[in-house]
């Protein structure tokens, strides 16, 4: 009886022992062990964001292209050739020798405009383009290098002078441009029109101001002083308007290497003379902003 008790204590003493021995051994895979050997997700490097390749993939193409409305004179228009010319157009070409690649000048619809950029169908959109609240939101935007007013030009011989006079009037502008906006923004004036009618360029408004089929037209003082000066009998630029604006270039959001090479080689331009050049081309005098 005695050697079964003393052997079941043996038994007890070497269970005891080998559970004591698997602890021990366990030491290492410790709950605090376990969570130093697994990674912090919140530690985790962050994911690198896409590299900018704007710059690398227009050199790399040969080629800037360049969108814009092909009815906008004096900055971008077909002339008697059908060849697009304009005073943006001579910029630009300038800006892509400089960078050692070809100019391509690419037609567009306005209102799509962004759309055009944002898919990479076009690299810039350098066509009189004025900053607004939505523009700088979803475009990189260089600096000012222009001034411009939107104005009101109504026929020859019209009984509207003022701001005022429009109300009960049919105006017209061209759809998902600046000078919409600015209509919109002057609320009072423009709940007082009888209409206002969009139109997919400026050129095809003011034909219908001509026709009499509109009482007037809000357009950019440049667009409406290039066709006072083709028909001096026709359009009468009123001194009260819709404000003054910047012009710039756009580009597609996130494109800053592209938007830095072409603002140095516009600077450039404007130190060089180059700038004013071109600008006396256009407008007989030097219209940049320095």
């Amino acid at each position: 009886m005695k050697k079964i008790v003393s052997l079941a204590a043996v038994l007890v003493l070497a269970m005891a022992l080998l559970l004591s021995g698997c602890g021990n051994n366990g030491e290492e895979a410790t709950p605090s062990a376990a969570a130093e050997a697994t990674p912090k997700t919140s530690e985790a490097a962050p994911a690198d964001a896409k590299a900018d390749t704007s710059l690398e993939d227009v050199k790399s193409a040969g080629k800037l292209v360049l969108g814009l409305d092909d009815a906008f004179p004096p900055m971008g228009f077909r002339d008697d050739s059908n060849e697009i010319v304009g005073f943006d157009i001579d910029l630009a070409k300038e800006v892509a020798s400089r960078m050692g690649v070809e100019l391509e000048v690419k037609p567009i619809v306005w209102d799509s405009m962004l759309q055009e950029v944002e898919s990479g169908k076009i690299d810039v959109v350098w066509n009189g383009l004025s900053v607004t609240e939505e523009r700088q939101e979803k475009l990189n935007l260089s600096k000012p290098y222009m001034k411009n007013t939107q104005v009101i030009v109504v026929q020859e011989g019209s009984d509207i002078k003022t701001k005022a006079d429009l109300a009960g009037k049919v105006v017209g502008v061209q759809d998902n441009s600046s000078a919409n906006q600015a209509i919109e923004k002057d609320e009072g004036v423009k709940d007082s029109f009888k209409e206002l009618r969009g139109f997919e360029t400026n050129d095809l408004a003011l034909l219908d101001l001509a026709s009499g089929r509109l009482d007037a037209v809000v357009v950019d003082v440049i667009v409406a002083g290039y066709y006072q000066t083709q028909k001096p009998d026709t359009y009468v630029i009123l001194e009260e308007n819709f404000g003054e604006e910047d012009f710039v270039i756009g580009f597609k959001k996130g494109s800053d290497a592209l938007t830095a090479e072409v603002q140095k080689q516009l600077d450039a331009m404007i130190e060089d003379g180059t700038f004013k050049t071109i600008s006396e081309k256009w407008f007989d005098r030097d219209v940049s902003v320095k």
